[in-house]
């Protein structure tokens, strides 16, 4: 995510709901991406089918931003500091990171405790990886408690990377971006814009594609950066300058749109730019801005949409902070039994999908919604 994170909305503001159901379509698209990433994983192979899902961390990004925006521009100096805006993100972010730590820690202790390549990893090492990404402390490849060796800032739950590039735009959106004048937004927007095309049609990766931000090694701390700070930045842009449109039926629509982006094939070619890096700079730069603007222009009509879209974006975050410690142990299944396609796994696939959404639920209900009613009795102040 996040981030998907970011529904923290002003407790005297309207939510815009159908940004909330879209932010968890964008959820399940991402658990659906994952169990296509572990057949690649597992063959050695490139992902064949919802090959652009990983742009669903640009679009939590931009919706981020919107939300942020949104909830807190017009609160500063009034009834928010920033004491109480860094408290009321952590209470809202950190209890999933933690559970997420935890359960990266179980199901690696479940595997073996062995790197992907069998090489036996000391509990100690898994003790300091999980103390490390509690405190959001980012693994350096080859460090021994990044424990799965294959690089990933946080070995125990990968997609907590992009809750790490979102804590960064939380600190810089307090320190400084709220402060930008509309014209100086504008301006940064530009900037940032023309550096993550740039990066994205140059490959400057040498990927292929936008996926990076989950290592530290290479350029992938700048390319998390751009892919955080532009749409980030964008988001708070839009919902400054927001004006509703006219439409019917916008949830359908954008998750149409949504999916269909996300299952658009890999595009082959580098020369004279990467054509891939060329579709990609497009779903960042123009399509998913105009899914957001559309998604809060729209509104749901009837109990059982605001129910869906309401559900959708109660377990957005809780799942795609703990769907990947699960994806681990299928991963692992699926190296171990040889098996690379979906035709011959399809009964285990729906399972831990379904099991990812009812461990987000319970979650939800059973930690995360109980520990963030605590925290935000004890620790915020009452004033609105």
């Amino acid at each position: 995510m996040s981030n998907i994170s970011a529904s923290a909305f002003s407790d005297t503001k309207a939510h815009y709901d159908l940004l909330d159901g879209l932010r968890g379509v964008a959820a399940l698209m991402v658990i659906w991406y994952h169990v296509f990433e572990g057949f690649a994983f597992a063959s050695n192979s490139a992902i064949e089918t919802l090959n652009h899902g990983y742009l669903a961390v640009d679009f939590f990004f931009i919706l981020s931003g919107f939300v942020i925006g949104y909830a807190y521009d017009d609160r500063w100096g009034k009834s928010l500091t920033m004491k109480d805006f860094f408290k009321r993100r952590l209470i809202r972010l950190h209890p999933m990171v933690v559970l997420g730590a935890v359960l990266g820690a179980i199901t690696f202790c479940i595997q073996g405790s062995v790197q992907w390549d069998g090489t036996h990893v000391a509990i100690s090492m898994v003790m300091l990886s999980l103390l490390c990404t509690i405190f959001f402390i980012p693994a350096m490849p080859g460090a021994g408690y990044e424990v799965r060796g294959n690089g990933e800032m946080f070995p125990l739950n990968g997609p907590c990377w992009s809750l790490f590039f979102e804590y960064i735009g939380n600190i810089l959106y307090a320190l400084f971006i709220r402060r930008l004048s509309n014209k100086a937004l504008t301006v940064m927007v530009v900037l940032l814009g023309v550096a993550l095309t740039s990066f994205a049609i140059f490959d400057v990766s040498g990927y292929g594609n936008m996926g990076v931000g989950w290592t530290l090694d290479g350029v992938n701390f700048l390319g998390g950066s751009l892919r955080m700070l532009f749409p980030f930045s964008l988001g708070m842009l839009l919902s400054r300058n927001f004006k509703p449109v006219k439409v019917k039926g916008a949830f359908w629509i954008c998750t149409l749109v949504l999916i269909a982006l996300f299952s658009v094939p890999y595009l082959e070619g580098a020369e004279p730019v990467c054509t891939n890096g060329v579709y990609e700079a497009f779903c960042i730069v123009v399509a998913f801005p105009i899914l957001v603007w559309l998604g809060a222009s729209g509104s749901t009509t009837d109990k059982r949409s605001t129910q869906i879209c309401k559900f959708l974006g109660d377990i957005s975050y809780p799942i795609y902070v703990i769907h990947y410690p699960l994806m681990y142990l299928f991963y692992a299944w699926l190296i171990k039994n040889q098996l690379y396609t979906l035709g011959e796994t399809w009964q285990v696939a729906l399972c831990v999908y379904a099991l990812c959404i009812v461990l987000a639920y319970l979650s939800l209900k059973f930690y995360d919604e109980p520990l963030r009613k605590y925290l935000a009795k004890r620790f915020l102040s009452k004033k609105r």
